[in-house]
C-alpha cells in the first residue's frame, strides 16, 4: 500500500477521506490477490492516494495509480463529450437515431440521441440479450455484425422517455452513426484529451487488442483467481483503458473547468426529463447523487474483472475516483464512503424496511428478490437506504431509483421512475405444462426445459439453470454467465414465452413442434 497527503483545504476532511481509502484498499493486501487503487484531488493538485493488493498475480507486480485498466462505463461522459461537442458531426440530443442509421427500425429509430444517451430510451443491451439467446460472453463479435443484429427487430424494453433503465446500446449506437461520417472515437480522442492533458488513452475496439501496459483483470471461482476475457465488441459504452493517474489528470481538467474539460461537466449534468418532466438524476454519461446536503456527481465503470467509479463536487473542487482489476470490488459502496468522509456528512441508514422474500407483480413479468436490504430487480442489485421515514425503503442509484414500501400485504412504489407493484410469490404447476423445445426464429436459437432445469447450448457447451416458480406462468431462471450468475424470467403466454430481465426484454420464443414421420 502506498499513501499521500498534502494540506487540507476549507472544509473538506481529505485525512479522514483517505484513511477510508486506506481501509478499502488494504483488505487487498492478501497474498496472491489482485487489487486497486484510490486518489483524492482537487483542480490543481492530488490530495492524496492509496493502493493496495497486486496488478499482476504471474509477476507479483504490485497495483498502483500507474497500473493501466479498463475503464469500463467511465467511459460513457468522455465519449459523450468528444461525440456531442468535439465531432463535428453535427449531433443534437433531439435528433433521432433513425435520421443517421436508415437501417434501424420503428420504435428503436425513434429514440433521440439524447434518450439513447441519457439510458431512457428503452434500448435492449447488447449483451445481456446476445447471453439470453445463448452466445457466451466469451464469443467474439464484431461491430457490423451486432448493428444488423440490432436492426432486425428494433425492440425496445419500454416506450422511450416512460422509464430509465441502464443500457450500453445508445452509446453503441451513437458511436455507429460517428463510424458512418468516418469519425472515429480514438482520433478524437488523442486529438482532444490525450495529447493536450499528456496522458496515455485508448479506445481498443476489442478485449484482444494490445494495450501499452495493460494489466490482467480477474474473477475469483470459488478459491481460484482467473483471468478475465470478453469477446464482444467494446464499444464506446466501455472502451476505455489507461491508468488511474491519466483519468484523474482528466477529472481535475473537468472540475478546474479549463482546457479539454472546459464547459463539459456543466453540458453533461444538464437535468434530463422523462415524459410528464420527471426529473432525472442521470444526465449524459454522468450521475447525480446527494450525500447529506451535497449534490456530487460521477459514474461507473464494470467490465469482467475491472471496476471503477468516480465521484466530482465541482462547487467544493474535490473530486475521488478508482479503479480495481478484482471482480468483486464494490465499486460505487466505495467511492460512496470515502466522499462521505471526505465532506464529513454520512450516507443514510441502511434499510431493511422491505421484508426478505421472492416478489413478482400481478400479470406482468416483473419479479423483485429481497435479501438483507438489497433489492434485486430483474436480476440487478441495489443496496436498500432509509428514505423520507424509516417506512421507506430507498435506493442511491440514478439509473435504477427505488421508492418503496411495504404495507403488509405487498410491496408498492417507483422502480426506474416507473410505479411498481409486488406481492408475494406465490408458486404454481405451470412447469409441468411448458416441458420441451423452444426456440427463437430470427437468431434460430433454442433452450429446452427438462424437468426443473433450463437448457441452453450445444455438446459440451450446454449450461443448466434452475427453475422458481413465480406465479401466473413465469418461470425465474438462475445459471452461470461467465464469471458472474444471471437472472431472468421466462413469461409463457400459449405457445410463446418472453425473457425478460433488467437490461433485455424484447426476446419472444415459440414452442418447438416436433413432426412425426411415419
Amino acid at each position: 500500500m502506498t499513501s499521500t497527503l498534502r494540506k487540507s483545504e476549507h472544509a473538506l476532511q481529505w485525512q479522514a477521506a483517505l484513511a477510508a481509502a486506506n481501509n478499502i484498499t488494504e483488505k487487498w493486501n492478501q497474498p496472491g490477490e489482485p487489487g486497486g487503487a484510490m486518489t483524492l484531488f482537487d483542480s490543481r493538485s492530488l490530495q492524496g492516494h492509496a493502493s493496495g493488493g497486486l496488478s499482476n498475480l504471474t509477476t507479483g507486480e504490485r497495483f498502483s495509480i500507474d497500473s493501466v485498466v479498463r475503464y469500463a462505463s467511465v467511459t460513457k461522459h468522455i465519449f459523450a463529450a468528444l461525440a456531442l461537442y468535439h465531432s463535428d458531426a453535427g449531433l443534437s440530443l433531439n435528433d433521432t437515431l433513425g435520421q443517421y442509421l436508415p437501417q434501424l427500425k420503428a420504435p428503436m429509430s425513434q429514440v433521440t440521441i439524447g434518450q439513447a444517451l441519457d439510458m431512457t430510451g428503452g434500448l435492449p443491451d447488447v449483451r445481456e440479450t446476445l447471453s439470453l439467446l445463448g452466445v457466451s460472453v466469451y464469443a467474439a463479435s464484431e461491430p457490423d455484425a451486432i448493428l444488423e443484429f440490432l436492426a432486425q427487430s428494433g425492440g425496445l424494453n419500454f416506450p422511450a422517455g416512460t422509464e430509465i433503465s441502464y443500457s450500453n446500446t445508445g452509446y453503441r449506437l451513437v458511436e455507429a452513426i460517428l463510424n458512418s461520417k468516418g469519425i472515429l472515437f480514438e482520433t478524437l480522442l488523442q486529438q482532444h484529451i490525450a495529447r493536450p492533458l499528456d496522458i496515455a488513452l485508448h479506445a481498443p475496439e476489442s478485449w484482444f487488442d494490445v494495450v501499452p501496459g495493460l494489466v490482467p483483470g480477474y474473477w475469483k471461482d470459488k478459491s481460484v483467481w482467473k483471468t478475465t476475457s470478453a469477446g464482444l465488441h467494446l464499444s464506446a459504452s466501455g472502451s476505455l483503458t489507461g491508468s488511474l493517474r491519466s483519468l484523474t489528470v482528466w477529472l481535475q481538467s473537468l472540475l478546474a473547468n479549463s482546457g479539454p474539460g472546459a464547459g463539459m461537466l456543466e453540458k453533461l449534468t444538464v437535468q434530463r426529463h422523462l415524459h410528464g418532466d420527471i426529473r432525472s438524476a442521470y444526465g449524459v454519461g454522468i450521475t447525480a447523487v446527494q450525500i447529506g446536503s451535497h449534490n456530487v456527481y460521477g459514474h461507473g465503470g464494470s467490465h469482467a474483472g475491472y471496476k471503477a467509479y468516480f465521484l466530482l463536487h465541482p462547487q467544493l473542487n474535490a473530486g475521488i475516483a478508482l479503479v480495481s482489476n478484482r471482480e468483486d470490488t464494490a465499486a460505487y459502496s466505495a467511492a460512496l464512503q470515502v466522499m462521505a468522509a471526505l465532506l464529513d456528512s454520512p450516507l443514510p441508514t441502511r434499510s431493511n424496511a422491505i421484508p426478505d422474500g421472492l416478489y413478482a407483480s400481478v400479470a406482468e413479468p416483473y419479479w423483485l428478490k429481497v435479501n438483507q436490504g438489497v433489492a434485486s430487480y430483474l436480476g440487478a442489485d441495489e443496496s436498500l437506504y432509509q428514505g423520507a421515514d424509516k417506512d421507506e425503503a430507498i435506493s442511491l442509484s440514478a439509473h435504477m431509483p427505488m421508492r418503496l414500501r411495504w404495507d403488509g400485504d405487498a410491496i408498492k412504489g417507483e422502480i426506474g421512475h416507473a410505479v411498481r407493484q409486488f406481492v408475494p410469490v406465490e408458486p404454481n404447476d405451470c412447469l409441468e405444462m411448458v416441458q420441451g423445445g423452444w426456440f427463437h426464429p430470427e437468431s434460430k436459437a433454442a433452450f429446452d426445459i427438462e424437468g426443473d432445469q433450463f437448457v441452453m447450448g450445444v455438446g459440451p457447451l450446454r449450461s443448466r439453470g434452475t427453475l422458481t416458480s413465480l406465479g401466473q406462468g413465469r418461470l425465474l431462471v438462475e445459471m452461470p454467465d461467465g464469471p458472474w450468475q444471471k437472472s431472468f424470467c421466462l413469461y409463457f403466454q400459449g405457445y410463446n414465452v418472453r425473457l425478460v430481465s433488467n437490461r433485455s426484454r424484447v426476446l419472444n420464443f415459440r414452442r418447438a413442434l416436433c413432426l412425426q414421420l411415419p
